[in-house]
């Protein structure tokens, strides 16, 4: 007798979209969008800037109807639905002027919750991301991390069965990502289902699923390793000794797909590794350029991405820049900013302890750090705008006299936080920092022209600055900021919600300036970018710990990471937790990323051992090529350990 057929379980469908549309007025922003997220998936949806994204979260969310298309939530239209969903918006949502306590009280009372409830839930997800000793501060003076993790604590504090996160980690240092990362794996291990919209293509790879959303319509879905194989392409690392050459030869070759230039090397995609080898080799050798080494690497997400929209929009061509101001030739070893053991206390407390930092003319220098490691008051000081409580500070040829008339009109500095005026139209943004640059007005029309097509904002020079999305703000701060071509440029966090495509076109921009002599120091928290900065220093507690060329950082690291396949990467990731330090081990969507300090083999071993024991069985397990991410967060981690 034969038992009776066995029938595979399908996941519970969580949200389901037919034919979804949204129009404003005659802008249809979401073109008949068709989904099905199962629950417990961790679904990204990527996409540039303006693809709709932030408009199907507003319509999932409840906040806005939708033009037309079939909702379903649970079985639930959006509206009625909304007491199961919690949303994480764009924008930091939560009252500045409340503490942390009472922000989670209010949105408590909100949801209807009791007073016990919001107390025992509230202080539940405080702890779990390590919180619960900031009840009292005001939410207006934590770190951005730390405003992040409140802001997914208020959402969480109804325990919705949805959770909605619109560009969740932008601002966030990589340590603080990570963490928030776990959390929301450990989230969707427990059933909740989540949908997260992120310009950062690595933290895409941790998606269980991604749609790639562009202008209003998903052109592709899969798992990134789907997406990534889909791509057919393969990668070359090529490194020489003229980047900048080299990449503008090998733009021109037909049988390369694609050239990104990073800082101590070139990123070629072809559909033959060898063929491409060859042929690379060969394009340079006829130009006299000499290849120091070329490597295969895996594509990424991004590599992914970026061929997706160019088959959809074009190659991105960013207008070139207006040229006015020649530069003049200095020695090589000239210092373009420089610090001599520079300090700044604030009454008892030291935020930059006895830096030393030397960057030449034409380098790109990416400073790195978690929020809090003293990047902003170091530029700060660098640039005049605060005085070093000790130390040397050197400037665009000015020693110590980083204030004067001269020094002003050679640097430019896009802010983190403030660089345009919301309540003043693009165009009277451009003018008033035309006018503080001193750029020539014969010259003014031009490079204004220049930076809304930069922008991709030409005709809307009316526009209200405060009605722009984040990135495209971005694109018009960076195009102020250096109207009046300057030799030394601070660039504090400047794609911050910028697209990828957006961002080529910043270093695109950048290398440019560098190539010209422009000296650059950059700060970012996307650490896949600072991998186009020419050398790197890393900032913790106020002190710079190590320095070097993106390749020279990794190699300068002990141990292995491990990739480990796994059926229960959670169950895997808590046990290893307890044995480990905790930022040795983090979850990449169904895959387990395990640092470990003996060789590879004997590594592999234990972990198998020990995950065995528990009844836990790992499909495979490799070596993986670390990321600066994997680097920073080693780095920064041991530093607090000592």
């Amino acid at each position: 007798m034969t038992g009776a057929p066995q029938i595979e379980k399908t996941p519970e469908s969580a949200i389901r979209l037919r034919g979804l549309r949204k129009a404003y007025g005659k802008l249809e922003a979401v073109r008949g969008i068709d989904l099905d997220i199962n629950q417990g998936e961790i679904y990204g949806l990527i996409g540039p800037d303006g693809a709709g994204k932030t408009s199907v979260f507003q319509i999932l969310g409840g906040v806005m109807a939708e033009t037309a298309g079939e909702i379903s939530i649970y079985g639930k239209t959006a509206r009625a639905a909304r007491s199961e969903v919690g949303y994480l918006t764009q924008a930091f949502s939560l009252y500045q002027d409340l503490t942390v306590l009472e922000n989670l009280h209010y949105i408590g009372d909100l949801r209807l919750l009791t007073r016990r409830e919001i107390d025992e839930r509230g202080m539940r997800y405080l702890r779990l991301f390590d919180m619960d000793k900031f009840t009292d501060r005001l939410a207006g003076r934590l770190s951005g991390g730390m405003k992040q993790k409140l802001a997914l604590a208020c959402a969480l504090i109804a325990e919705p069965r949805i959770l909605l996160l619109d560009e969740p980690t932008t601002g966030v240092d990589p340590v603080s990502r990570r963490e928030f990362w776990d959390t929301l794996a450990a989230l969707s291990a427990e059933g909740m289902t989540m949908v997260v919209a992120t310009p950062y293509l690595d933290e895409a790879e941790r998606c269980s699923r991604v749609s790639l959303m562009f202008d209003g319509r998903i052109v592709e879905t899969g798992t990134p390793k789907e997406l990534k194989r889909n791509l057919g392409l393969q990668r070359l690392e090529l490194r020489t000794d003229d980047l900048g050459r080299a990449e503008e030869i090998l733009n021109r070759v037909d049988a390369i797909d694609d050239v990104q230039r990073f800082g101590d090397r070139l990123d070629l995609m072809v559909a033959d590794a060898a063929a491409g080898e060859r042929t690379a080799r060969a394009a340079l050798e006829k130009e006299n350029i000499a290849v120091r080494q070329i490597h295969v690497g895996q594509p990424t997400l991004e590599n992914t991405f970026v061929a997706v929209l160019r088959e959809l929009e074009g190659k991105l061509v960013a207008p070139p820049f207006p040229r006015r101001r020649d530069f003049r030739e200095r020695e090589t070893d000239a210092v373009a900013i420089g610090a001599e053991r520079v300090n700044k206390i604030f009454g008892d407390f030291v935020a930059v302890r006895d830096v030393d930092l030397s960057i030449g003319y034409g380098e790109i220098y990416g400073l790195l750090g978690a929020n809090g490691a003293g990047k902003t008051t170091t530029i700060k000081m660098l640039c005049g705008l605060l005085e070093p409580s000790g130390g040397v500070i050197e400037l665009a040829g000015e020693r110590g006299r980083t204030r004067s008339p001269f020094v002003r009109r050679r640097v430019g500095y896009m802010s983190q936080k403030f660089s345009l005026y919301d309540d003043l139209t693009i165009e009277e943004n451009l003018d008033f920092f035309a006018g503080v640059y001193g750029v020539p007005r014969a010259e003014r029309e031009e490079k204004k022209r220049w930076v809304m097509e930069f922008s991709g904002l030409r005709g809307q020079e009316k526009m209200m600055t405060g009605e722009l999305p984040g990135g495209w703000k971005q694109r018009v701060a960076f195009g102020s900021a250096i109207l009046h071509e300057p030799s030394v440029l601070f660039l504090d966090e400047p794609t911050s919600g910028v697209d990828p495509l957006a961002r080529r076109a910043f270093w695109k921009m950048i290398n440019e300036l560098a190539d010209r002599g422009v000296a650059v120091l950059v700060t970012t928290h996307y650490l896949e970018e600072a991998e186009q900065c020419n050398r790197l220093g890393f900032m913790v507690a106020g002190e710079v710990v190590a320095e070097g060329t993106p390749t020279s950082v990794k190699a300068a690291q002990s141990g292995h990471l491990i990739e480990l396949i796994t059926d229960r990467p959670q169950a895997a990731s808590d046990l290893l937790k307890t044995e480990m330090e905790r930022w040795r081990v983090s979850i990449f969507g169904d895959r387990l990323h395990v640092v470990v300090e003996e060789d590879v083999a004997t590594g592999i071993a234990r972990l198998k051992q020990r995950l065995a024991a528990a009844g836990i069985e790992v499909a495979d397990a490799y070596e993986e090529t670390r990321s600066l991410e994997d680097v920073f967060i080693a780095v920064v981690e041991s530093k607090r350990e000592n």
